[in-house]
């Protein structure tokens, strides 16, 4: 234990415990859990201006899950006398701590307001008579403490089990619309196509480093037409993109100083604006819809909050917060909800359909399949248990009079939720108040469906989610008819699925399904054939003798197949043989293995889907995808299986979803063929090219105005031995050119520190570059040329500069001058790379307009802030 420290005031603890509390509400949380007095705390409170107050304080010590050392200490510290309080994020853990104290037999009280209110002092009366000295409680509280003087031990969620508490205290990242599909060169090999912005297609061969004059550089080099070469500054990267398009087609290379590139772009420009006209009619129809506003969130909304088992992921609460602001709005909810299988998606809806329920307004939720819409309606009643809530499902496993007896009640409002398939899109089906549509696997739905949801839109709120959107829904949400968010943070304790592709072989079979038995798990084998299903299933019977093997499809009646289903659910056999009626929606932690039969003939979002079926868990999953020794894979079948096996990291079904946008292109949008296009400059630069088009339309951008070019001469660059991984330096160069923020090159600079440790001089010139480059583009500099002595800034006509500030500049400066083409040349005698930076930082700032400087002041104040 380290020595007590004395501290004066609250924010200077040993660790800090809940910093975003101003000093007397602190005092005021500590003392309604541990029911002290501040006075009997051992703590001093000075009654000057500024409140402060000194106290003796230790750190406490850090578990890292280790129950027994943690039961050791709380039996040593209520042993030496101290009263101890666990405090932890949300129910879910307040309970688990309390199942580890009953195990292990050590007497504990709950805090009086853990649940809604409600106390808990009847739980805690079988340990009448004793002292209870340890209390658990649900607070916020990420860092514990210890108070030696007052007797007090009170530790926090990141001193038991390593909670993160990133969600409640890391400010959201705004994200853009196409930044999930963009490139970061963590796959680029030599060879690769890419695209340069400004000069168009050419071929990735390598870093080259240069000799600069002041070190060397390093410079991607990149081949165009008849050998042509380039060299490309790294701190240029964000003018790379990585060249993909539909059906992996081979483009030609562009020819370097000739103006062919920028026809192309020119006439892909001219086609988006054509489908503008169209875009703009749907989007202003969107704006003008009339919808239902919810109020905001009440105690019961709270409180179905915190029966939320877990901790939400950052994603996850960024989506919540997403729904709900739309759902306050006036503006009828459109919102596609992306997010991995298994990644919370549900939660978020779930969230939803309360606050609609809040309302007095009822909730129709959809699902593709009879087997989904069960799944659903099992973890809805689960969830909304201790609520007044009356969920029913729909779908043919009800007989006609459940049927009957269900429509009738929606009709009165008698259902608040109501799942099903799309049997809730009939005719004969009146809803008595609807508020909110939710919509899983729109993709899945037949023409005919989607024109009735589409219907839908336009009266009420909907939230649609999917793993592996289509490319229209997904392209349709980057061009802003359809708002976006996405989950791509991982549960905690979630491991990326194992993905293996190979030819049939029993032994491979065998070995696959004993070793998950063996764990006492459960596995899917996909085939897809129904006429020889019963064949596969005696094959697998036969190499595995003591398997328990049931079969699933389509074509049996419903009651057999939801036996078959629920059986499955409930362990009564080890091996499911199902076609693809598994795709969507079953949810069994147990079954960690799946083998999928002539995966060559199944689409990608297909395989992704079947895929996600398992993994669920903490436990390892295997996926393999099964193809036949004789048969040659058509090329599009061999690049959806690599893609599946490449892209089987945590997280992958938006980049999934991207893949297929290409290998498929994105269909008619609009009647606009747009896969031409695509093929033409790439899909990056085609979706960036897409979005800007879209903004412009709507007035919240303005024309494109030249890039900001920086050429100063300097040692700028990340070190071989800082970052040793080619393609890892690579993504980084990346992600500091894409930056349009300050908040985000902060971001960048974070990251750097964490993963490789302190930036080398080199890499905080970068940085710094980088912040240099922003300024210029808030103030309108065009480009800024360094010469040995001698600088010249460039200046755009609409340039925000003082004429005051520069003619006073002018005079001062000897040997400066302004010309009337807006370049002012001057000379700086620094040399140092981190000193020319510095000194041409503050020159800007000094010619900024007082409108530009105090945005670039409050820019700096609140990166400061933060």
């Amino acid at each position: 234990m380290e020595e007590a420290h004395e501290r004066s005031g609250v924010g200077n603890l040993v660790r800090p415990v809940d910093l975003y509390l101003p000093p007397d509400e602190w005092w005021k949380k500590v003392e309604s859990l541990t029911g002290a007095d501040v006075e009997h705390l051992g703590i001093t409170r000075s009654e000057d201006a500024d409140s402060s107050v000194t106290f003796l304080t230790q750190p406490t010590p850090r578990f890292h899950g280790a129950v027994p050392a943690m039961l050791e200490e709380v039996q040593k510290l209520t042993g030496q006398g101290n009263q101890v309080l666990f405090s932890v994020p949300n129910t879910g853990e307040v309970e688990r701590l309390a199942d580890i104290f009953t195990e292990y037999n050590v007497s504990f009280r709950l805090g009086s307001r853990t649940r809604g209110g409600e106390s808990y002092a009847d739980e805690t009366s079988y340990f009448a008579g004793e002292v209870l000295t340890t209390t658990l409680a649900k607070a916020y509280l990420p860092d514990g403490v210890l108070f030696p003087d007052a007797h007090l031990a009170i530790f926090g969620a990141r001193d038991l089990f390593d909670e993160s508490d990133a969600v409640a205290s890391r400010p959201q990242r705004q994200k853009s619309k196409v930044s999930a599909f963009l490139s970061d060169f963590r796959d680029l090999q030599v060879g690769d196509y890419v695209v340069h912005v400004e000069h168009g297609i050419g071929q990735y061969q390598g870093l080259k480093e240069i000799n600069q004059g002041d070190g060397n550089a390093e410079f991607m080099l990149l081949e165009y037409a008849e050998g042509a070469r380039l060299y490309v500054p790294l701190t240029r990267l964000d003018l790379i993109q990585k060249y993909r398009s539909s059906e992996g087609a081979k483009p030609a290379l562009s020819h370097l100083g000739t103006q062919a590139w920028s026809k192309t772009k020119a006439r892909v420009r001219k086609a988006m604006k054509d489908m503008a006209d169209e875009l703009l009619k749907l989007y202003a129809e969107r704006k003008m819809a009339k919808g239902h506003a919810f109020p905001e969130g009440n105690e019961f909304v709270r409180e179905f909050e915190d029966a939320f088992e877990f901790n939400e992921t950052e994603d996850q609460a960024q989506a919540i917060a997403d729904v709900t602001r739309d759902m306050e709005s006036s503006q009828p909810m459109d919102r596609l909800l992306c997010g991995d299988v298994g990644y919370g998606k549900t939660e978020v809806a779930m969230r939803a359909a309360f606050k609609a329920i809040g309302d007095n307004k009822q909730v129709a939720v959809l699902a593709p399949t009879t087997v989904l819409a069960f799944q659903h309606y099992e973890t809805f009643k689960q969830r909304f248990g201790p609520f007044p809530v009356t969920i029913e499902m729909i779908s043919r496993f009800r007989n006609p009079k459940q049927q009957k007896e269900i429509l009738q009640k929606t009709e009165a409002g008698k259902i608040d939720i109501l799942i099903g398939t799309h049997r809730i899109l009939s005719k004969d089906l009146k809803f008595a108040d609807l508020g909110l549509l939710i919509v899983d696997e729109e993709q899945r739905f037949g023409v005919r469906h989607k024109e009735r949801i589409k219907q839908m839109r336009k009266q009420v709120d909907v939230l649609t989610m999917s793993a592996t959107p289509i490319p229209r829904t997904l392209h349709m949400s980057l061009v802003g008819l359809r708002d976006m968010s996405v989950i791509e943070t991982p549960p905690k304790d979630r491991m990326a699925i194992q993905t293996v592709v190979a030819s049939w072989d029993d032994k491979l079979i065998q070995s696959s399904i004993e070793q998950e038995m063996e764990r006492g798990g459960q596995i899917y084998f996909v085939h897809n054939r129904v006429d020889s299903i019963w064949e596969i299933a005696a094959k697998l019977q036969e190499l595995v003798p003591k398997a328990r093997v049931i079969v699933g499809h389509g074509q049996m009646g419903e009651t057999e197949l939801e036996k078959v289903m629920l059986g499955f659910m409930h362990h009564e056999a080890d091996i499911l043989v199902a076609t693809t009626i598994i795709e969507n929606g079953l949810d069994i932690p147990l079954c960690n293995t799946i083998l999928i039969n002539r995966a060559d003939r199944l689409g990608l979002s297909e395989l992704y889907q079947l895929r996600g079926r398992v993994g669920r868990s903490n436990r390892r999953a295997y996926a393999y995808l099964l193809i036949p020794k004789e048969v040659e894979l058509t090329p599009i079948a061999r690049r959806r299986l690599a893609a599946l096996k490449e892209f089987s990291d945590l997280g992958a079904g938006f980049k999934i979803a991207a893949l297929d946008l290409e290998l498929r292109g994105a269909g008619n949008l609009l009647g606009g063929e747009q896969s031409g296009h695509i093929e033409a400059i790439g899909f990056e630069l085609y979706t960036q090219m897409l979005e800007r088009a879209v903004r412009e339309m709507k007035g919240e951008a303005a024309p494109d105005e030249a890039e900001t070019q920086l050429n100063l001469g300097l040692n700028i660059r990340i070190n071989a031995d800082y970052i040793p991984e080619e393609n890892q330096r690579l993504q980084m160069y990346k992600r500091v050119a894409r930056v349009e923020t300050e908040s985000q090159l902060n971001d960048v600079g974070a990251e750097l520190q964490d993963r490789y440790g302190p930036p080398p001089p080199p890499v905080r010139n970068l940085l710094d570059y980088a912040s240099l480059k922003l300024l210029c583009m808030r103030v309108g500099v065009n480009a800024i040329e360094r010469k040995r002595d001698s600088v010249t800034f460039k200046f755009r006509q609409n340039a925000a500069v003082d004429p005051e500030q520069l003619a006073r500049f002018v005079s001062a400066q000897r040997g400066a001058q302004f010309t009337p083409d807006g370049m002012l040349k001057f000379v700086l005698k620094a040399t140092a790379a981190d000193e020319v930076l510095r000194a041409l930082r503050t020159i800007l700032e000094q010619l900024a307009a007082e409108e530009a400087a105090s945005e670039v002041r409050s820019a700096a104040s609140h990166e400061r802030s933060q």
